[in-house]
């Protein structure tokens, strides 16, 4: 701060934004060449689609009819505008869908809890979702298509929901039929927050899509949340060779910018987190305790009546809420489930925050909370989390359950709790 507290990166360089940018771009192993920087994840976002749009404009051939983003339903992309027309979030979008823009469209998201069928294997269910991109891409016109939007691990909107493995190398491949460009948000799953499995080609992972479960380099990322820890507000959109070299021989420039994009403060914290993420091996640690988290979270809570599923990766795990485990029913949206989880562990003796999120079924009903540990987290913090995440619900079950059942089933009594 002492040497430069601002400037306008239109005109001036910091050693701060050159040196994050340095540090991003080569951790994607040669993959991404350029990183921008901005105050948000939803400005990430909007900066991503804009990247697209101008990437189709100044290849060669140009082809400007390329103006449509496909996404994903129960997805979440950010709030502004933009971010949220492409989003499949209906609660947020509902209020504003008049000022939605007309250019996006939404296919099923990678959900195996729901979408996978009883007769399917994993790889009949990836081939549909594949089908369904395809015929998507087909109804709207090949032609017409500017990228594919995704998150690697779904975070708000379904509540770490990772891909099965193979789902998006089938993403990829439709995309690059096409020539549509692959836009992966890492702004919730990002910068280790998954603990993504070391391998040959990435031996000290950061990205998510550098996990074997991922598999694909994106050609537009953004990164937001754990880039800067929240000790400033910082996030990141990043693009590949491909795109750059499209703007570098012709326009030169990427044409779009805010006041505070590279902000020297931000950066230099951002910088800061990074290289201690990295001296520290806290990816590492986040495999080590995500473990020890997947392991008892499942050990006490995946017997719960109320518990329908557990999943997720690394240190983002989040369990979803079903009022009959049987048939995956899920708890009327009026009963807000998810948010009276959450306020009673804000409670004492609680003092707890369980991320609530509803609308993974249909968009309207359906329940789930979030647990995302500090990277930082050791054994006895993650042992202390799960105890007292199990004695949360169960409490919230216990007082509430027979209300729930009975008002969302209409049989006989039944506890949703021990």
């Amino acid at each position: 701060m002492n040497q430069v507290a601002y400037c306008h990166s239109l005109f001036y360089g910091t050693s701060a934004a050159e040196d994050l940018a340095t540090l991003l771009v080569d951790s994607t192993g040669g993959e991404m060449a350029k990183a921008f920087f901005i105050s948000s994840g939803s400005e990430a976002i909007e900066a991503a689609l804009k990247m697209a749009r101008q990437y189709h404009l100044e290849k060669s051939p140009a082809e400007p009819s390329r103006t449509h983003f496909i996404a994903r339903q129960q997805s979440y992309h950010g709030t502004t505008l933009g971010a949220l027309s492409v989003g499949g979030h209906l609660a947020r979008r509902v209020l504003f869908e008049p000022l939605l823009s007309t250019n996006s469209s939404h296919v099923s998201p990678c959900y195996s809890y729901r979408g996978l069928q009883d007769s399917e294997h994993v790889q009949q269910y990836i081939h549909r979702l594949e089908d369904e991109l395809e015929s998507e891409i087909q109804r709207l016109g090949p032609q017409n298509i500017a990228a594919f939007i995704a998150e690697p691990v779904v975070g708000a909107a379904l509540g770490c929901v990772p891909s099965i493995q193979g789902y998006f190398q089938a993403v990829r491949r439709v995309c690059d039929r096409h020539g549509a460009l692959l836009i992966l948000d890492e702004i919730m799953c990002g910068i280790g927050r998954v603990g993504p499995e070391p391998t040959a080609r990435f031996p000290k992972p950061l990205h998510a899509w550098q996990d074997p479960s991922v598999g694909v380099a994106p050609d537009i990322m953004t990164m937001g949340k754990g880039l800067g820890g929240g000790y400033m507000p910082i996030a990141a959109m990043l693009a590949n060779h491909r795109v750059i070299d499209a703007l570098r021989s012709s326009s030169g420039a990427f044409s779009h910018g805010q006041t505070y994009q590279g902000h020297p403060l931000a950066c230099r914290a951002a910088l800061e987190v990074q290289r201690i993420i990295q001296d520290e091996d806290l990816v590492g640690n986040v495999r080590k305790q995500g473990a020890l988290l997947e392991r008892l979270l499942k050990e006490q809570l995946s017997s719960h009546p109320a518990v329908g599923d557990i999943r997720g990766q690394g240190l983002f795990w989040g369990i979803e809420f079903v009022a009959d485990k049987g048939s995956k029913a899920p708890f009327e949206g009026k009963e807000a489930v998810a948010m009276g989880v959450h306020e009673l562990g804000m409670k004492e003796p609680y003092n707890v925050s369980l991320y609530p999120g509803t609308g993974s079924v249909g968009g309207k009903a359906g329940d789930h909370i979030l647990l995302a540990p500090a990277y930082t987290a050791t054994e006895a913090d993650i042992r202390h989390i799960v105890a007292t995440t199990t004695q949360v619900i169960n409490h919230y079950f216990q007082k509430y359950g027979k209300v729930y059942v009975l008002q969302s089933r209409g049989d006989k009594p039944r506890t949703a709790g021990r």
